[in-house]
């Protein structure tokens, strides 16, 4: 399966060792294969099925239902659920395998933290670059409607926690944006304060903290307002060279600036 599926999703804040992962309730990986149901279906049922260390879960190929989501959207994915168990407990999986997108500069190859003393598993994953490029396109295509809160959290952490290149992030925008019909938008509305001002997000990223139970220490149960300006601070430049179609030779270094 690792030649056919990339990891993305939150999950990658864990295996990038950050200190303050969110939860999450399903596991996020892009298609590299077809999107036949069936073919799908075999696939996931060939992991389950896969002998690793004796860890004491088990997962029931016989369990696992396939059905597609965003039937009426440009990119098709399917979706996967299937049933896990340790001893006597009932671990309900799902897994979202998204369809056709690019990936820049190119996949990489990452370790799977381990919770008990086991060689950790090594996956293909997203890059960094390629996980902002899809929330900050996320972000301009949703503008006031965005919902998802929990993007925001995320650009915030990885600009709080890791560098970038400037290059590469801007390529990763450039071909992500291109790739879904996006225009780049060098102030997107999802990064105004008109935004980060809405009573009914402020609500939704107030219950998402409540949630996630963010410690006072980890600097991120701040308010809406305070976490869209740390976004837009990492985002606004490269955002505006690309929108321009500038280079954009700067780096960023551990919570910025751009320098």
């Amino acid at each position: 399966m690792r030649g056919s599926v990339h990891s993305k999703g939150s999950l990658l804040l864990t295996a990038w060792r950050a200190p303050v992962a969110r939860p999450t309730m399903d596991i996020d990986l892009a298609g590299k294969t077809n999107n036949e149901l069936e073919d799908i279906r075999s696939l996931v049922g060939e992991v389950c099925e896969f002998a690793t260390e004796p860890d004491g879960i088990e997962f029931t190929a016989a369990s696992i239902e396939v059905q597609r989501i965003k039937e009426d959207a440009e990119y098709e994915g399917v979706r996967v659920r299937f049933n896990g168990a340790l001893a006597k407990a009932r671990i309900p999986m799902q897994i979202d395998i998204g369809f056709e997108d690019v990936i820049v500069p190119r996949p990489v190859e990452i370790e799977y933290p381990a919770m008990l003393e086991f060689p950790p598993p090594v996956l293909m994953a997203y890059p960094k670059e390629t996980v902002v490029a899809e929330k900050l396109e996320a972000l301009t295509v949703l503008g006031l409607l965005n919902s998802r809160i929990k993007d925001y959290y995320d650009l915030a952490l990885l600009a709080r926690l890791y560098p970038f290149d400037g290059n590469l992030l801007a390529e990763a925008i450039r071909s992500t944006f291109r790739h879904r019909g996006t225009a780049i938008d060098a102030t997107p509305v999802g990064l105004t304060e008109a935004f980060s001002a809405d009573p009914a997000r402020a609500v939704q990223w107030r219950a998402f903290v409540r949630r996630s139970r963010f410690e006072s220490e980890s600097g991120l149960d701040l308010d809406l307002d305070e976490i869209v300006a740390q976004v837009r601070r990492f985002a606004s430049a490269p955002l505006s060279a690309t929108a321009r179609e500038d280079a954009f030779d700067l780096k960023w270094r551990l919570g910025g600036p751009w320098a």
